[in-house]
């Protein structure tokens, strides 16, 4: 039985890959302080199998008794409320949680995954965006706590690869959603359905004419878990959807999948709001055999439910 510890492990995408580990038949230990993550999305993995539950700051060093196969490294807030609210958490979860989770893989003699993000882009001036890219991100600006932060991230993980002979990956993250994302997380798919469910204006920051890519949960941890068992590849690789929406149409789509009669309004735009966002996954079908197959319309109805009930 392979034992794999996940970081960030009771939030919207690491429960949703734990859930998968213990139907694979895999032990796991779930590392999470909750800050940003919710008990109440693993505590029924408990009579699933083999998990183990530790309440831990990954800023803090992690000791963990036994062997560790597989680390995944997903600990960090990562919605706009939370660059607001915790810059300095989320930055500290980048630098020293990733260091934490690199120095847990060397004592174990563990494969490590780091999720990085799309947001190590910036507002990107190529479209879409490819894996040599290097970005164009505002060290300084709102944002920075979290795009600088996993862009550190990158840079420690691979230099711990190269002085320790640890077995690394990287994997860019593209926006991702469905059940179990926080209501009030402040990105725009809770946002939306929230507002559209009860009834209040729906708000769009600008002209809505930014775009963003969306990729189900489903087809997220199909990428993360087929890159942790790929061999020959290290990356970064992209992970996401590459079909594109404008704000406005995503909005306008809410609206009609809820039935709502709420109005569309628009509001300020926020400071380095990226005005495009498609990963180009040609280096992730190619090296993964990675390609999402949820549809836009099937991904919604099904987060839409999850937050009616």
């Amino acid at each position: 039985m392979v034992r794999i510890l996940v970081t960030g492990g009771a939030g919207f995408i690491g429960s949703h890959l734990i859930e998968s580990l213990l139907q694979q038949g895999h032990s796991v230990v779930c590392v999470d302080n909750f800050v940003t993550g919710d008990k109440r999305n693993v505590e029924a993995f408990h009579a699933q199998g083999e998990f183990e539950l530790i309440e831990h700051d990954m800023i803090q060093p992690l000791k963990v008794d036994g062997d560790i196969d597989q680390v995944y490294s997903l600990a960090c807030p990562a919605s706009p409320i939370d660059y607001k609210n915790l810059p300095l958490e989320t930055l500290f979860a980048s630098s020293y949680g990733t260091k934490h989770a690199l120095d847990l893989a060397v004592e174990k003699k563990a494969k490590i995954l780091h999720a990085s993000t799309s947001e190590v882009y910036g507002d990107p001036l190529q479209h879409p965006q490819t894996e040599a890219y290097f970005g164009n991100v505002n060290s300084i600006g709102p944002r920075s706590c979290y795009d600088e932060g996993k862009r550190y991230a990158e840079s420690l993980v691979i230099n711990y690869a190269n002085q320790y002979g640890v077995e690394t990956k990287i994997v860019r993250i593209f926006n991702t959603y469905g059940p179990r994302m926080r209501k009030n997380d402040g990105r725009v798919i809770p946002n939306f359905i929230n507002q559209a469910l009860n009834g209040e204006d729906v708000t769009i920051y600008g002209d809505g004419y930014q775009t963003r890519s969306f990729c189900y949960v489903s087809d997220m941890i199909n990428g993360l878990l087929s890159m942790m068992n790929e061999k020959a590849f290290s990356g970064p690789v992209n992970l996401g959807n590459p079909e594109e929406i404008s704000i406005k149409m995503l909005a306008e789509y809410i609206v009609k999948l809820t039935n709502s009669s709420s109005e569309i309004v628009h509001l300020p735009v926020g400071e380095d709001d990226p005005k495009v966002r498609r990963p180009d996954i040609s280096l992730a079908a190619k090296t993964l055999g990675f390609n999402p197959t949820v549809a836009l319309k099937e991904g919604i109805e099904s987060t839409i439910k999850w937050f009616t009930t």
